[in-house]
């Protein structure tokens, strides 16, 4: 079994359009902006054997607002920047949706892919920026990493660890990744 990193995309890898002190994702590929620490949190992990897998909830699809086609356009930008193995999306605009199990806060997605790719969840990590990523990491079993942008909502639950951005995220998880390996653990 693989150990995984499960990435939320906007407000982790890509900087998110924020109204009202609530995050959003990018209209557009025109607008589609990497963190500049992104690349090189995520060329770390990969470097220590991680399976990189991108959970992200896009509602704007179910709503009508935004197409499938544009989020593929963005995740292409992804994939040809940054080490990822596998996207899993939901477009789910409600938790009322058919496929509102695969909706954030819900597992889902990260349990999906898990399947996959053959991952254990438990000795694997979620580095999310909202509420519904760390509650979703919990669900799933995985450690949870928050990065705090400083938006109005407030967490539900304590993630594990809170990081400045990706990359100091990467370099907790490889910390602490070492720390088990001297203890035996």
């Amino acid at each position: 079994m693989f150990r995984a990193v499960f990435l939320d995309r906007d407000g982790v890898l890509n900087v998110p359009e924020i109204r009202d002190g609530i995050p959003y994702p990018p209209k557009d590929a025109a607008g589609f902006r990497l963190y500049p620490e992104a690349k090189e949190g995520c060329e770390l992990l990969q470097r220590a054997g991680f399976r990189l897998v991108i959970v992200t909830n896009q509602p704007d699809v179910g709503r009508g607002t935004q197409s499938m086609a544009m989020i593929d356009e963005m995740h292409a930008l992804l994939r040809a920047t940054l080490p990822i193995d596998h996207i899993e999306v939901c477009p789910a605009a409600d938790d009322e949706a058919p496929d509102a199990y695969r909706r954030k806060p819900a597992p889902g997605m990260v349990l999906d892919a898990a399947r996959t790719l053959k991952i254990d969840v438990a000795r694997s990590y979620l580095v999310g920026d909202r509420w519904r990523d760390i509650d979703c990491g919990h669900a799933a079993g995985c450690t949870t990493i928050f990065i705090e942008r400083g938006y109005r909502e407030k967490l539900r639950r304590p993630p594990h660890h809170y990081a400045a951005n990706l990359l100091d995220a990467a370099q907790f998880i490889l910390r602490l990744e070492k720390t088990a390996l001297v203890s035996g653990g």
